[in-house]
């Protein structure tokens, strides 16, 4: 059977898709991954979804899911290994074996924080270590915060913060920022903000309940120093989740995935949406949108067939 859409992700851009395909009566089939929901099913409360003043992020992925359900998008819980884009129909190999076919594909793989990987980084997740500024900058109201990194994404996160909480430390493993953002100079300026250069987060320690301090060790003569803390902000970059794209669609040097053409990739009837192909906005309502856009160009794809 040759399918006329399926969309590979679970997360807000492949819900949303999912649910307008659905509508548009293609009858989508949806493969959720190994992390089904996507990012926002690691997060506590989300506030800025919306018409949810706050709700929880795996509330809101299971209602997404639901709604897409509701219209007739199939959801499976299994994971794509491998695509071939080369002819069509398209063709989709799972991790259980199952094999697809599809007219049309929408990407929606999101990316994924590279991680810390040090003890207390996953006791604490959620619990005062974060990845996502916008998201969770508000919860440090008038409280101290550490941000690990120094390239663009780490002085807009501490930028960010710093409208919240009384005092930001950035800890970065150079002599210098990286960054190239104009937004440096704010946080070279900002009273609020300290920097400790040359240094690394060995290990991040709480109550078990929250974060209450951090393990610096300097890279130049290995003394560590603890700071007290009540949020780890982790701003090392994004790694976009398309391994299994690589030989078959176009890719930027970071592995983001270019369009072309609106969601369009560098193959006909394969679109993008969300994070897999944006590094800019990174936001669960943008990806959503993103989804919304896929969807709507794909049935403009199939109409013309």
């Amino acid at each position: 059977m040759v399918h006329k859409v399926i969309i590979i992700g679970s997360g807000p851009a492949g819900l949303t898709a999912g649910i307008y395909s659905a509508r548009s009566g293609f009858d989508p089939i949806l493969l959720a991954g190994n992390q089904p929901g996507g990012q926002l099913t690691t997060t506590t409360k989300v506030e800025n979804w919306p018409g949810n003043t706050e709700i929880m992020g795996p509330q809101l992925m299971m209602n997404m899911q639901e709604h897409a359900k509701n219209y007739g998008c199939q959801i499976l819980f299994d994971t794509v290994e491998k695509v071939d884009f080369s002819k069509k129909s398209y063709k989709i190999v799972t991790q259980d074996g199952a094999e697809y076919l599809s007219e049309s594909v929408i990407i929606a793989t999101g990316a994924s924080h590279k991680k810390l990987n040090i003890p207390g980084e996953k006791e604490y997740w959620s619990k005062g270590v974060s990845v996502c500024a916008t998201c969770d900058a508000p919860f440090f109201r008038d409280k101290h915060v550490v941000v690990v990194g120094g390239g663009n994404s780490a002085v807009q996160e501490a930028d960010h913060i710093a409208k919240f909480a009384t005092k930001v430390t950035v800890v970065h493993i150079l002599d210098k920022l990286t960054a190239n953002d104009p937004i440096k100079d704010k946080v070279l300026e900002n009273p609020k903000i300290s920097i400790i250069y040359n240094s690394t987060v060995k290990e991040i320690m709480g109550d078990d309940q929250k974060v209450t301090q951090v393990l610096i060790e300097n890279q130049k003569d290995k003394k560590t120093e603890t700071v007290k803390t009540d949020g780890v902000f982790i701003a090392i970059g994004m790694k976009p989740n398309t391994e299994i794209f690589k030989d078959q669609i176009d890719l930027d040097s970071y592995g983001f995935i270019k369009q072309h053409e609106n969601t369009q990739t560098n193959k006909k009837g394969v679109f993008a949406a969300g994070d897999v192909c944006d590094f800019i906005y990174r936001q669960a309502i943008t990806a959503a949108g993103q989804g919304c856009m896929a969807a709507l160009d794909c049935e403009k794809y199939l109409g013309r067939l």
